[in-house]
């Protein structure tokens, strides 16, 4: 008898909570609600230490914050999230931490995949950034499996940024641009061209290549080149990044996405992070959305 009034009480705060957060929800969305939000998850280990719990524990506590904030943006209206999951230079920790957080990463991404998760609750897609190719096989494998499985979703976008830093993303973005110039003026070396002309080709009809810009005879790649060919070119930049733990630092992450993106810095540790958290960054974005964008637009 106990036991049954015990869980009838939790479901009736479950759902007293469920029912307060909608309607402090249906208030904040009367403002403007950001598209995109980048989330530094920052403190696991801290947690866990603080917490004195084994090895691995506090990452598993960052997961259900993860799960409960994803909740929370998309209940919100928030489109896009990314998440800063595991960084290249993190692969220089102990290959025990490494093994085990790898191993974790893949049960997480099965889990994200079964039947009534979050991610068919919202209809979400995964995307997994960063350089793919330096991860195991069974974690590449699991990652590419959860994209083909969601390529089809719509509603909502998580984005999982794991064996990525912001320095290797644009100099991966550099080189494919550098490779697409040359393949794109390879035919044009090989037809007889009789030169440039005002930083174009003009072919030996005087056919002007107006897509192919020049100087001194080298392919010119512009800005949009290297934007097209970034990791995250398939989410718009981020309106707000969230860093856990009070550090202020990016830590190399998203430093070409995020050059008119507020940082917040909340003390509390990443498993700690809570809705309240979320409400008030949201809350100070709408205070200042008008000088952000005018930000933008003179950008």
């Amino acid at each position: 008898m106990e036991v049954e009034s015990g869980y009838g009480f939790r479901q009736l705060f479950s759902g007293l909570g469920c029912s307060f957060r909608k309607f402090m929800f249906s208030i904040l969305s009367v403002g403007p609600i950001p598209d995109h939000i980048a989330f530094i998850m920052d403190g696991n280990r801290r947690f866990a230490k603080k917490q004195h719990l084994v090895e691995g524990d506090g990452h598993r506590a960052g997961y259900k914050s993860l799960i409960s904030i994803l909740n929370y943006c998309y209940e919100l209206g928030v489109k896009y999230i990314t998440v800063y999951a595991f960084s290249i230079e993190n692969f220089k920790r102990q290959p025990e931490e490494v093994q085990l957080l790898m191993d974790l990463l893949v049960e997480k991404i099965e889990d994200l995949l079964r039947d009534g998760s979050i991610v068919t609750k919202y209809g979400m897609r995964l995307y997994f950034i960063g350089n793919l190719g330096l991860l195991s096989g069974a974690v590449r494998a699991a990652a590419e499996k959860a994209m083909r499985a969601t390529a089809h979703n719509t509603r909502a976008m998580l984005l999982i940024c794991v064996a990525y830093t912001s320095c290797d993303e644009m100099v991966h973005a550099v080189q494919v641009s550098c490779r697409e110039k040359v393949d794109e003026t390879r035919p044009l070396w090989k037809s007889e061209l009789s030169g440039v002309c005002n930083g174009r080709w003009v072919d030996e009809g005087g056919k002007n290549h107006s897509d192919i810009q020049m100087d001194e005879g080298i392919p010119i790649i512009k800005t949009g080149d290297v934007e097209r060919n970034m990791y995250m070119s398939v989410a718009p930049d981020p309106n707000i990044v969230i860093r856990s733990s009070g550090e202020t630092r990016l830590s190399n992450f998203l430093l070409w996405q995020t050059a008119y993106s507020p940082l917040y810095s909340p003390a509390a540790l990443w498993p700690e992070i809570s809705l309240w958290h979320l409400v008030w960054v949201v809350l100070d974005f709408q205070r200042k959305h008008s000088y952000l964008q005018r930000k933008r637009k003179q950008s």
